[in-house]
């Protein structure tokens, strides 16, 4: 390991640390550049290893960080330009499965302390599944210390045999590029006539359209509300390979739904609905649980991962897949405001329990100065 720097001033460290990132996923990538930001601060030199199209999108290099161009796993070069970038760091930090695979094996040899953050559960059928626990279990083994960011993920590294595994939150990062000066209640209806929702309920889910998010269930679930009056209408942002099988039921069915693809406003798009849908199969710290209840917008999810962990009683919880439990929970809530105005103020409360980014990030940096501090010789 190369020797630890003493610290500059005012408490601030010179830790050299490198923070991985494979595709990078949404919350993943957010997460880094807030703590790319926040040790940036204190004095920690950070150097993000990512695509460079991360970089374009979360301006890593924008809060004082260097930015490493890393081709995805899928380029066999990908390894060697990680080795070369983490030659002279105090501390690895990998986030997510196939990056901390590809930090292991740059690091093999090295005594560098790897910190790995588990934000979601990987998921996959048949061999691929088969392939995707190896891989864990390779990683857990290489780790110093595994960090999850719910208590489940840390439950299932230890039984994968992490050394180490702990608990440790991330928090939601601040938006930015949000029209936070708009008068909210103009925005919101500004967004309610562009989507064709005035006069009518506005139902929301943000997410990839994938298997696991459960929008099969949630089309089933429609078929409901169409007894309502006035007819609630459901809007999914997000873009993926179940795009065209989900937009043929919509339209042979006539059902009350519009795919709004991927947007970049999803968090204002969501202060304008009523009520916010996650119906997936597994969820960690979910982004649109977090900013439904920092929003005020009651939320209907289902009961699975860290969501219930994460919302407490702050929302409507039903099981996967069960359409008529998650149509009937709206179903109620678009009756009873006094539950709606409950919710909310449940949401404000449970909010206030989250760990901030300053949390966040002083959580980790101490687990790196615990990990990087020469051990007094016995």
């Amino acid at each position: 390991m190369s020797p630890v720097s003493s610290p500059t001033p005012h408490g601030q460290s010179s830790l050299r640390t490198v923070q991985v990132l494979g595709g990078g996923n949404a919350g993943s990538s957010a997460h880094v550049r807030s703590l790319a930001s926040g040790l940036v601060a204190r004095g920690v030199r950070v150097t993000v290893c990512a695509p460079v199209e991360a970089d374009h999108l979360y301006d890593f290099t924008g809060t004082g960080a260097e930015h490493v161009h890393v081709p995805r796993s899928s380029d066999p070069g990908s390894v060697a330009v990680l080795r070369e970038a983490c030659r002279n760091a105090d501390l690895v930090h990998a986030h997510g499965l196939h990056a901390s695979f590809r930090a292991a094996l740059a690091l093999s040899g090295r005594r560098t302390p790897l910190v790995v953050t588990w934000h979601n559960h990987a998921r996959a059928e048949g061999a691929r599944a088969h392939l995707l626990r190896l891989l864990e279990r390779r990683v857990v083994k290489a780790a110093t210390v595994v960090l999850g960011t719910t208590s489940d993920l840390v439950d299932r590294a230890r039984r994968t045999g992490a050394r180490d595994a702990r608990l440790a939150a991330v928090a939601l990062p601040g938006r930015r590029g949000t029209a936070e000066h708009d008068d909210p209640e103009r925005l919101g209806s500004k967004i309610r006539a562009e989507l064709g929702a005035t006069g009518r309920p506005l139902l929301m889910a943000v997410g990839s359209l994938d298997r696991h998010r459960g929008y099969e269930t949630l089309l089933d679930a429609t078929r409901a509300w169409c007894r309502l009056d006035p007819v609630p209408l459901v809007v999914i942002a997000g873009e993926g390979p179940l795009r065209g099988m989900l937009q043929r039921r919509i339209e042979d069915e006539e059902l009350p739904v519009r795919l709004l693809g991927r947007r970049d406003d999803a968090s204002e798009l969501l202060t304008a609905a009523d009520v916010a849908l996650l119906p997936s199969s597994w969820e960690s710290r979910s982004v649109l649980a977090q900013e439904a209840l920092h929003a005020r917008v009651p939320l209907v999810a289902t009961r699975v991962g860290g969501v219930p962990e994460l919302v407490g009683d702050a929302a409507e919880l039903v099981p996967y897949g069960d359409a008529k439990a998650l149509a009937d929970a709206v179903t109620r809530l678009l009756t009873d405001p006094v539950r709606r105005e409950l919710l909310k103020d449940r949401g404000t409360r449970q909010a206030a329990t989250w760990p901030t980014e300053d949390e966040t990030v002083a959580q980790v940096l101490s687990v790196y100065d615990e990990l990087t501090q020469p051990r007094p010789l016995i």
